[in-house]
């Protein structure tokens, strides 16, 4: 047997908190003297001690802790929880990382108030271009709801053009329009231009129309940093005597594995006044 002591070392963990989970019921020592009151524990102890740290670690309280293991799982079905349990956490620290990117877009667009440089905005006509494409709906113009939406819908297209044997001609077009449904829902359009018939299938293939005048500017870097890109564009607009005619779509004209590299034109419809 091991004193309390030399089991917190085995088990890198504290005396106190062995002491705490002895007063919890979570892990009661093998032994207590009861002249001295010392507590000695087993090694076999350091199979439950690393499953109450597992999942305490994976944010489970203790009162949960000692639910799941009087419950006397197997430690395949204790695997299969602290893998969802893991998946969760995942998730949630990816949902973080991107409310952290748009946190740190808008603080460089509240930093460019004021001294904005609109020089790079260029007016002109955009012709009318074939393309394949797929479409979902994202829950709000947010990043936070088209980021989710647009890249899978971007791996499936490419996936089934591969399949189909159509090769891409051109960029990737990512365009934009409201919902039908409303409730500030935005129907998101993934298309890349092709050589293809028109028509319907695992995707379809259209004709995008013209844009008889807009307001263009590059972003470099990952899209989800265009804010104050967009919002550089749009006080040119505004400063111009322009108003919009739509949502920009987003012309991908260089796409590296580093989406810090990415180079995209943003063309916002516009017409006079």
């Amino acid at each position: 047997m091991f004193t309390i002591g030399d089991f917190a070392r085995h088990g890198r963990v504290s005396v106190r908190m062995l002491r705490h989970y002895d007063a919890t019921g979570l892990l009661r020592p093998a032994h207590v003297d009861p002249a001295s009151g010392y507590r000695y524990y087993t090694a076999a102890q350091l199979a439950r001690l690393n499953r109450v740290i597992a999942l305490k670690d994976l944010g489970f309280t203790l009162q949960q802790v000692g639910d799941i293991l009087n419950e006397k799982i197997s430690a395949e079905e204790l695997r299969g929880m602290l893998r969802l349990r893991r998946a969760e956490l995942e998730t949630a620290m990816a949902a973080a990382r991107a409310r952290l990117v748009q946190v740190e877009a808008r603080l460089r667009a509240i930093e460019s108030e004021g001294h904005m440089p609109t020089n790079d905005v260029v007016i002109k006509s955009v012709p009318a271009v074939r393309v394949a494409e797929l479409t979902a709906t994202a829950e709000s113009y947010e990043p936070e709801h088209i980021g989710p939406v647009i890249g899978p819908l971007y791996e499936e297209l490419f996936r089934l053009l591969h399949a189909a044997g159509v090769p891409p001609t051109g960029p990737g077009v990512a365009y934009y329009e409201d919902a039908p449904e409303g409730g500030g829902r935005i129907r998101v359009h993934a298309a890349v231009q092709v050589s293809a018939p028109l028509g319907d299938g695992d995707f379809r293939v259209l004709d995008l129309p013209a844009l008889d005048r807009a307001a263009t500017v590059v972003h470099r870097g990952s899209m989800d940093a265009v804010l104050p890109t967009a919002q550089t564009l749009a006080h040119w607009i505004d400063a111009n005597g322009y108003r919009t005619a739509g949502y920009p779509r987003e012309v991908s004209l260089e796409c590296p594995e580093n989406r810090d590299d990415w180079v995209t034109e943003l063309q916002a419809p516009v017409v006079q006044g």
